[in-house]
């Protein structure tokens, strides 16, 4: 699906970009098949999942 040479699977290899993105909905889908939630939950191309990762809010920076 990625056309970038080298593949983006490659950890040496420019990072997934955004190919189609959801915002109405939620996601984005990466070159490299992965679908990236915006609750930064990941589903990955293998079927494997990535549980959200947000900082707690006690870290988060508030503007002004």
């Amino acid at each position: 699906m990625c056309a970038h040479q080298p593949s983006c699977r490659r950890t040496d290899s420019p990072a997934p970009h955004v190919v189609a993105a959801h915002p109405e909905q939620g996601w984005s889908l990466l070159c490299d098949g992965s679908l990236v939630f915006d609750d930064t939950g990941e589903l990955l191309p293998d079927g494997r999942v990535v549980a959200p990762h947000r900082a707690p809010a006690d870290r988060l920076v508030v503007a002004a």
